[in-house]
């Protein structure tokens, strides 16, 4: 591909603008564009930042033949239709988490993605960090001896946020920071899960507004993990062995490892290299596989994506959760 590799950048709100600022301090990708339902807002955001073009319909961004990528950042009830139509104009799409409001959602793009051999990845940043391949190499090492539990909490006091109310816009503590306690687990303890037990509390719109998990493996291992939009909580992923344990310092976006002996003594430290926000890896792994004419990314592949959606569905189901749109999808 000659020149910049150019990026659009759909929705401009808070994470967009984070997403923004990471562009333009990297190299190889350029911020081209930009796009809102609101005219305005896209003139305002491109100004902000710099973009050469700004839209106000999302399809005019996806129509536009010199946009390389275009990162979605709009809500979670919006990102099926986004993506779609993105890749059905044959535009590689990187999706903020959560990918799609369910696993059905998740698993049509997919298919579209695969059949048009156009890239679809998902932005779950911690996947593509690489305190993520350390934490794997810490554990593969021995210190902590055989891995047996791992806890993760993530929580935010966001319950204010408009969004995450609203039922009809996929709110609710699960799907914006309960799946990186997921992922957090599924990432360090795999896959081969037996059984699953959970429960929630629910704010008064009905959408969960913290929630507690537990994995169970068919091996033995647990995984308890916590998730609040309604509580600020410590951030830390622990995995504890035979031998020791490692405190990660801030799942969201992984800051430092520390090691602990049986005796509480610390016999090692890994801090996180210098980065721009913890963006860059995701769009660096997403221009790297449209270089490579692949359609997914290795750090978070489709099969990943579809599982973590499976598991919040079943979550939903035993919460007896459902979004609106989501009674319309099944007539």
């Amino acid at each position: 591909m000659l020149g910049k590799f150019n990026i659009g950048i759909m929705g401009t709100g808070n994470i967009a603008s984070v997403m923004a600022d990471t562009v333009n301090k990297m190299k190889n990708v350029r911020l081209y564009a930009a796009a809102s339902r609101e005219k305005v807002k896209a003139d305002v955001f491109a100004g902000k930042y710099g973009c050469k073009k700004a839209y106000g319909s999302y399809e005019e961004l996806a129509s536009d033949k010199k946009v390389d990528l275009i990162y979605i950042a709009t809500p979670h009830s919006e990102h099926f239709a986004n993506a779609r139509m993105c890749l059905e104009y044959g535009k590689p799409v990187l999706c903020e988490k959560a990918f799609t409001a369910n696993a059905s959602q998740a698993k049509e793009l997919i298919r579209l993605s695969q059949e048009k051999r156009i890239f679809l990845g998902e932005a779950i940043w911690p996947r593509y960090m690489p305190l993520a391949d350390t934490i794997q190499e810490v554990i593969r090492s021995g210190v902590i001896g055989e891995a047996k539990t791992l806890t993760a909490n993530l929580g935010y006091v966001i319950d204010h946020v408009p969004r995450l109310q609203e039922p009809a816009l996929a709110g609710g503590a699960l799907l914006d920071v309960g799946i990186y306690t997921l992922n957090f687990a599924l990432m360090f303890f795999g896959t081969d899960i037996d059984r699953i037990s959970s429960t929630c509390t629910y704010t008064k719109t009905g959408v969960d507004e913290q929630n507690s998990i537990t994995l169970i493996y068919k091996d033995g291992r647990i995984a308890h993990l916590n998730s609040s939009m309604v509580s600020c909580s410590d951030r830390k992923g622990i995995i504890y062995g035979t031998k020791g344990y490692l405190i990660v310092e801030n799942i969201n976006n992984f800051e430092s490892i520390t090691v602990y002996d049986t005796s509480n003594k610390k016999v090692g430290q890994y801090k996180r290299p210098r980065q721009i926000s913890g963006y860059e890896y995701e769009v660096e792994a997403s221009r790297k596989a449209i270089s490579e004419g692949l359609t997914e990314c290795a750090q978070m592949p489709h099969s990943e994506t579809v599982r973590v959606m499976e598991i919040m569905d079943s979550l939903r189901r035993e919460w007896k959760i459902t979004y609106p749109f989501e009674k319309t999808e099944t007539e």
